[in-house]
């Protein structure tokens, strides 16, 4: 993988696309299990069939932030650059249900210098899309991000 983005690379307005990934049943299971996530909507397909206004089961949105996370990791920007995750506000915009494909598009908003020469704040608006180019999910995120190394001489 090649070296993420550093401070001083990142402008506003910038945009950045991830690759997709589909939201598999197997996802589905084995992060309500780890984390606990026993609801009816995620586990029972009955209940969700007969009393939910979705009448299919839906990834929880901790589900679907992580794997938009993933594959934010996974498009390199960050590699070896991020330093800290800061903050985050998150809108859940529509369901996310086994079977969608799920990608980011990751747009710079505003960027600060800090007081320590090494790093800056760099804040994003993430969009998450299914398949059909259709928002589900929007966050904007903090992250702390490394500055170039100064060459010295």
């Amino acid at each position: 993988m090649q070296q993420g983005l550093y401070f001083e690379d990142f402008l506003v307005g910038s945009r950045y696309y991830t690759d997709r990934r589909t939201i598999t049943e197997t996802d589905l299971v084995n992060f309500t299990t780890l984390c606990g996530f026993f609801e009816p909507l995620f586990m029972d397909r009955p209940y969700v069939e007969n009393q939910s206004q979705f009448k299919n089961r839906i990834a929880p949105g901790a589900l679907t932030f992580s794997i938009a996370e993933g594959l934010t990791i996974l498009s390199g920007i960050l590699h070896k650059t991020g330093m800290a995750f800061l903050s985050v506000e998150m809108q859940l915009l529509r369901p996310v249900f086994i079977g969608d494909t799920l990608s980011v598009e990751i747009e710079v908003m505003e960027k600060r210098e800090t007081k320590k020469a090494d790093r800056g704040i760099v804040t994003c608006l993430h969009r998450v899309v299914n398949q059909e180019k259709v928002a589900v999910m929007e966050y904007k995120i903090k992250r702390m991000i490394r500055r170039k190394p100064h060459e010295t001489g």
